[in-house]
């Protein structure tokens, strides 16, 4: 079976084709700048990369030239697109409706328009994005894989906020938690590579990229995560602030005359390290300066690894006990300063013990703790793709409406 995956964004469309059998990437690219100029298509397939210029004035026309890229006589992967056996779409928002990931009828596309109030940003695009692919390949199931659908587990006192009960009952206003789809495959993956079963192990997972989030997983379900209501709150992240004192809202609209649109400008993209550093929001540039002597870079780099710290530290008590802390997403995986620096200079409590040489790489599964470490630590690439094609290919070929991941 082969599997289109499609991660839809605002002027994006990233897809990855895979053949099931074998679970192997055959192709995978970027659609991007979608409405504006200079749209092009960024195609990689053989380990060789290709930029087609293409004007693509909306999501169908970017579909439209990406399968006409995927059976390409030069470009493409497969000679006819009949071969697609189903698509799976990366759609960030479920709500409290899914829990697992779902084949898409009219029904569920009902429930995605339902809940744009919830993800303004995201579920719009992934749903142009969905709608696309059902006009150009017609006979081809769907099936979508939610970003919230690994924490539709964690309990209520994990969940609701200490507001009005109205609110969580008449709106919905609760955590949710985003980057489930990841969350899930390293924590998986950790008990794989670790030879135990998943239900048997309490794993913290830190998913730490632009956006980052952190994610408590006991027994093989997700008990609490960093993110809420939204992808705001939690950990600093590359532009986003994370938790902050909500009376700041308040002080920025009355005494600062900020509007709604520019606070909420102001906490999305203008905050976090880049807010701090002031230069840029990469994890690399802020490193190298903070080593060059930038008080700020340093400062930054400092309240990152603080706020990471201290949520390993109260999920551990969330949990009463932690076995693996994971690092994963592109800071994760690629940072050996960032994941030393947190495990040393604060998680030393929990015995943890670091092997600096083999800490010292990017890019791929290790174990970087000692022997004698009390708390496995472990470095883990995320591949959210493979996640969302194994769902696909589980729901078409069981012929079923959703999964059952608890």
């Amino acid at each position: 079976m082969k599997v289109l995956v499609i991660n839809s964004g605002s002027s994006s469309v990233k897809y990855q084709l895979m053949d099931m059998e074998e679970e192997k990437v055959l192709c995978k690219g970027i659609a991007e700048r979608i409405g504006l100029e200079g749209s092009r298509i960024v195609h990689k397939i053989n380990g060789v990369k290709h930029i087609v210029e293409k004007d693509m004035k909306n999501h169908e026309i970017a579909l439209e030239e990406v399968l006409k890229i995927l059976v390409d006589e030069k470009l493409g992967a497969v000679k006819d697109l009949s071969e697609i056996s189903a698509v799976g779409h990366r759609v960030v928002h479920g709500g409290e409706k899914f829990a697992s990931s779902v084949l898409i009828d009219d029904e569920v596309m009902k429930v995605l328009e339902e809940n744009v109030d919830l993800a303004p940003l995201h579920n719009p695009p992934n749903i142009m994005g969905i709608r696309a692919v059902q006009k150009l390949l017609p006979n081809v199931p769907n099936v979508a894989v939610f970003d919230t659908a690994f924490h539709q587990s964690i309990p209520e006192k994990a969940y609701i906020y200490a507001l009005p009960y109205e609110l969580y009952e008449n709106h919905r206003i609760r955590r949710y938690g985003f980057h489930g789809t990841s969350h899930r495959y390293v924590s998986r993956r950790a008990a794989e590579i670790l030879g135990k079963p998943y239900e048997s192990l309490k794993i913290i997972t830190a998913h730490l990229g632009n956006g980052a989030s952190i994610a408590a997983i006991m027994n093989g379900r997700s008990v609490d995560t960093s993110m809420g209501f939204t992808p705001l709150e939690g950990l600093v992240m590359g532009t986003r602030s994370g938790d902050i004192d909500p009376a700041i809202v308040v002080h920025l609209q009355t005494k600062l005359g900020m509007s709604v649109d520019e606070v909420y400008t102001l906490l999305n993209k203008k905050s976090g390290v880049l807010g701090i550093y002031g230069k840029s929001s990469d994890m690399r540039d802020i490193e190298d300066a903070a080593f060059a002597g930038d008080k700020l870079a340093r400062l930054a780099l400092d309240i990152y690894e603080y706020r990471i710290a201290k949520y390993i530290g109260a999920y551990t008590a969330a949990m009463n006990g932690v076995d693996v802390i994971v690092f994963t997403a592109g800071v994760g995986e690629n940072s050996p300063i960032i994941r030393e620096e947190v495990c040393e200079n604060y998680l030393g409590f929990l015995g943890i013990k670091i092997d600096k040489e083999k800490n010292d790489f990017k890019g791929k599964e290790e174990i970087i703790s000692t022997p004698d470490s009390k708390v496995t630590v472990m470095v883990i690439p995320t591949d959210e793709e493979l996640v969302i094609a194994r769902d696909t290919k589980e729901i078409v070929e069981k012929g079923i409406k959703e999964l059952k991941l608890f």
